[in-house]
Parts: structure tokens; sequence; C-alpha cells
């Protein structure tokens, strides 16, 4: 009779243990897409390659990125309408949102994770706020030149030694906030670096920030461990003496494509892949591609780089051997390819294709087709990997 008594009693208090450990998973496989036409997003994950769910009401996700808590549990929405959104990426639920500008362009979360900075067309500048609550913790107006004009802001970025890194579209500069002291930032400016940096990228160790210039062929490099040696103009006059070609939609350089010593970027409106030596900075290599490059992205390993491109070539993404700089796979999934994600190992790659509403999941080494899902005009894919890289 007591022994009976004693297994009723630990069953009680072993059963709802089970029950709960049954609900807990962790936060490792798991990401987002921005469904940009309905202004959701949707939770997936990686381990079986599905949908969890999604959340809406999220404004005008038309242009949106998205950064991790470094629990890995938070996603910080940055939209177009300037909103910035807190998302609990475990039980799909908004948790504060805020229309913090009226027009944003992305946003970084801080070496420790407490500070989220946004980028801001209008007005120009950086807002950056507390991680937990979203409150303002300080204000940087991008003001510039002896008439106080403001610029639009974009390649936000974060770095080392609790730093934000971002460029000036109008005023092309390059600034550098340090908030170690968050209620009293310390700012450095570095001047003339090329006209319009359109985007920016932060090697994975968090030492080289790279702006790519649109007024002019060239990007600009800024080495943070000898800010002293000001910015180094790189890949000068790359298109000099070519016939320009109209820019359909502006490159990105989110993602360091890195391979060895090589760094791979997009040329402005060329159908070329630059390929840069990251010992010396000059130019490596180019390779033809089959359009106007958007986003070329490495392989979590570096053995080969993925590239999709501007319309009218949106339908394609095309691979490259790092090694031997050719083009050895072009994929053609669908109509509108804006974008893709690797694995956090990089056994399979995840890629948006927007007109036909769609995800698209291939294996990265025979590039067979894995699985395709339903999406509502997707576009950008954020794993939850992405909160221990710097710059992403």
């Amino acid at each position: 009779m007591i022994r009976t008594a004693l297994i009723s009693l630990t069953l009680l208090f072993i059963t709802p243990t089970l029950t709960l450990a049954a609900e807990i998973r962790g936060t490792g496989d798991l990401g987002l897409v921005i469904e940009r036409a309905s202004g959701s997003i949707q939770i997936i994950e990686t381990t079986n390659n599905s949908s969890l769910g999604r959340v809406e009401g999220l404004g005008d996700l038309s242009h949106a990125s998205a950064v991790y808590s470094r629990d890995e549990r938070y996603a910080y929405i940055f939209g177009r309408d300037g909103g910035l959104t807190k998302v609990d990426v475990l039980t799909q639920k908004i948790v504060k949102r805020t229309l913090q500008a009226g027009n944003s362009i992305g946003g970084a979360i801080s070496q420790d994770g407490r500070l989220v900075a946004v980028s801001n067309y209008t007005p120009g500048g950086v807002k950056i706020f507390s991680s937990k609550t979203l409150e303002l913790v300080a204000d940087i107006p991008a003001t510039y030149g002896d008439k106080g004009q403001t610029s639009k802001v974009i390649g936000l970025v974060d770095a080392p030694g609790q730093k934000f890194v971002f460029s000036l579209w109008d005023a092309d500069e390059i600034w550098i906030a340090d908030m170690s002291k968050p209620d009293k930032p310390q700012i450095q400016k570095f001047n003339d670096i090329g006209r319009n940096p359109y985007d920016a990228l932060i090697s994975p160790d968090g030492r080289y920030y790279i702006a790519g210039l649109f007024g002019e062929d060239g990007m600009a490099l800024l080495d943070l461990w000898h800010l002293d040696a000001g910015v180094k103009r790189i890949l000068n006059n790359y298109g000099k003496g070519e016939q320009k070609l109209p820019v359909y939609k502006m490159p990105h350089l989110e993602g360091w494509a890195m391979a060895g010593t090589h760094a791979f970027v997009p040329a402005v409106g060329r159908h070329e892949v630059l390929v840069i030596d990251t010992q010396t900075w000059t130019e490596a290599g180019r390779i033809k591609v089959h359009g106007q490059p958007i986003f070329v992205m490495a392989r979590p390993d570096g053995r080969n780089v993925w590239v999709n491109f501007a319309i009218p070539n949106n339908d394609t993404l095309q691979v490259i051997d790092t090694e031997s700089l050719k083009i050895i796979k072009t994929l053609q999934p669908g109509k509108g390819v804006l974008h893709m994600e690797f694995e956090p190992r990089g056994e399979q790659v995840w890629a948006s294709i927007r007109d036909d509403d769609q995800l698209v999941i291939y294996d990265t080494d025979t590039f067979e087709e894995q699985l395709r899902l339903p999406a509502n005009k997707p576009s950008g894919i954020f794993s939850t990997a992405r909160a221990h890289k710097t710059g992403l």
C-alpha cells in the first residue's frame, strides 16, 4: 500500500515535468522570413525545414532586416516605415513596437546585446535603444556641412568595443559611435571617403569596415585596429573606360563573402563579381556573371559563393567556386529571387522567391532542390545563428 502511494506521488511530480520538457525547444535552428507585402514574418526551423507560424502587424516591410538578441530568443525587425519591432520567436508574439522615424534602412545590435541601433533616412541619423525595453538611449543626428544639412544613414553595423559604424550617403563620410558609456556617445568622423556610400559591411573579425561607393567606381576601407591611418580607397576606377549600365537595383554588401585571402563583392551596375586580395586590398580578379549581382554570399566554409541578380535576371542563382573563380552551377528557382540564407553549418541554403510566393531549399553540395514552402512575397531570410556573428 505504501509502495503504491509512493509511486503515485512520484508520478504526480514527474508528469508535469515531462509535459513541460516536451514543449520546450531551443532557438539554435530557428529563423524568420520577411513577408514584405503583408507586413508579417514567418518563423521557420532548419532541423526539419518547416514553418512554425506567422507574426503579423509589423508595418511596412518593403525593405526590412532583422538582428537577434544574444540568447537568440528575440528578433528586432527594422521596417521601412521607421518601425522597430521586438518579436519573441519562441512564443511568436510581438513584445513591443515603436515608430522611431519616418523612413529606416536597417539596424544593428551591440556587442554586449544591450543596445539596438537603427539607421534612418528620414530624418537622417541613428537612434539607439535599450534592447530590453526599446526605450531611447541616444539620438545621433547625421548633420554635416556649414549649413547643418542632414544625411541619410546607411551601412550600419556593430563593431567590437561596444561601437557602431555607419556611413552618410549625402556627406560622403564614415562615423564611429562609441557606446561604452551609453549616456555619453563618442563620435569619430572620417571625411571625403568617396561619393555616395550606398551600403557597407564589416569583416567577421570586426576589423575592416568597407563602404561601397555609388557615385564613383571604388570602395572605402577603414581598418578599425588602426584608425589613425584613416580611410583607404580600394578598387579605384574598376569600371574606367567602359560603358556604364543603368543600375536596376542597388547591390547589397551584407554578409562578408570571404574565402581564404579573397573577398567577393558585387560590382555596381555591372555583370561582374569583383575579387579582392585581402592581404593587399587590390583587385585579384573579375568573374562574369548572369546579370547585375545583388547579394554575393559565401557558404560558411568558404567553399563556394552564391549570387543573385537584379531584374530582368532575377530568376537566377549562380554558384562560384572560390578556388577556380569559375561558375560551377546556374539555377533558376523562380521569378524574384531576393535573398539567400545558409543554414548554420552550410549544408543547405534557403532562397526567397518573391513572385512565386515560395521559399526554396537547396543542398549546397549537390545543388539539388530539397523542398519548397509557401510564403507571402518573401524577401529577407534571417537565421538565429546571426546572433553570434559580428555585423549580422
